[in-house]
């Protein structure tokens, strides 16, 4: 089982109102957060899967709790709160790239304390954690202190998910990620991650400075323009994108982090010691097997992560 760490929300998206009123805004609300998708896409592509997360006792909050008991994610590691559901209202762009904004201070997916910190038996064979649950408090000390304890017990993955709306000091991110980086063995990032954290260094030499601690894979997500893998082991090569028409990317990456994390479980190999014995050739298998669930995701509005049976 793989316990997925962080956020769970409802995302807004404004639809256009056929009355052309400026007074009335539509809005489409569906289920998400990272960490919440990833949990959902694991199960999604047949892999057990369970959410630590802090869900609110209202209206959305039971809404979430549904989804995940319809999707088959675990519950054991849940912590319910009497605080708001947090909101993201998204606007999505032109090229289908999502904007947004956050209604989330005081709410229940930031709530998870030191004092709830779960102990873990064989059954998690590792850990996700990512997105603006890193650095928000109380949440991002506790995930913190998660991974501190786990390391070298069960596979770390991390996703820094950059998200300025909820959390716009840029150096708190960087710190934070430099912290995490050190500590995880697997990592996703996007190009758009990199520019918001670094934007003056070069990616390459960025990431590579990453493999230099823990982190044996990197997997850095471009787009339109496919995807680049760094091994620790191996070097570094990238994959194009598939054709695909578009529709928006909400959910792409999520799906990509979660795609990646199954391919390893199907073949047994999300283990620390696996992760690192892993061929070139399985390294490419997995990254083109990513790229391929995330354009599922694209050719669908919002976070509408694939099943397994439709990769075959």
């Amino acid at each position: 089982m793989y316990l997925v760490c962080g956020e769970a929300l409802f995302d807004f998206f404004s639809e256009d109102d056929a009355s052309g009123r400026a007074s009335r805004v539509n809005f489409q609300a569906i289920a998400g957060g990272s960490p919440f998708n990833v949990a959902v896409g694991l199960r999604r592509l047949g892999v057990d899967a369970a959410l630590f997360a802090g869900l609110s006792t209202d209206y959305l909050g039971r809404r979430l709790l549904q989804v995940l008991r319809d999707e088959g994610v675990g519950e054991d590691y849940l912590l319910h709160a009497q605080a708001p559901t947090t909101l993201a209202m998204v606007a999505v762009g032109a090229d289908g790239s999502p904007q947004y904004s956050f209604r989330g201070e005081g709410c229940a997916d930031r709530q998870l304390q030191l004092a709830d910190l779960p102990q873990l038996d064989s059954r998690v064979r590792g850990l996700h954690i990512g997105s603006y649950s890193l650095v928000v408090q109380p949440i991002a000390d506790t995930l913190l202190a998660l991974v501190r304890r786990e390391r070298g017990q069960r596979l770390i993955s991390l996703d820094p998910n950059v998200r300025l709306n909820p959390a716009p000091d840029i150096q708190l991110w960087r710190q934070r990620i430099d912290t995490l980086v050190r500590l995880a063995d697997l990592i996703k990032v996007s190009d758009e991650d990199l520019h918001l954290l670094y934007p003056d260094q070069d990616p390459q030499q960025v990431i590579e400075g990453w493999l230099q601690h823990h982190c044996q894979l990197v997997f850095l997500t471009r787009g339109a323009e496919g995807a680049t893998v760094f091994s620790r082991a191996h070097g570094r090569w990238s994959a194009p994108a598939m054709p695909i028409k578009m529709a928006d990317t909400v959910g792409a990456g999520d799906t990509f982090q979660a795609a990646l994390i199954a391919w390893l479980t199907e073949r047994q190999l999300d283990s620390l010691e696996a992760v690192a014995g892993l061929s070139r050739d399985q390294i490419d298998q997995m990254l083109r097997f990513a790229i391929r669930a995330a354009a599922l995701t694209c050719g669908k509005t919002g976070p509408d992560l694939p099943y397994r049976h439709q990769l075959n």
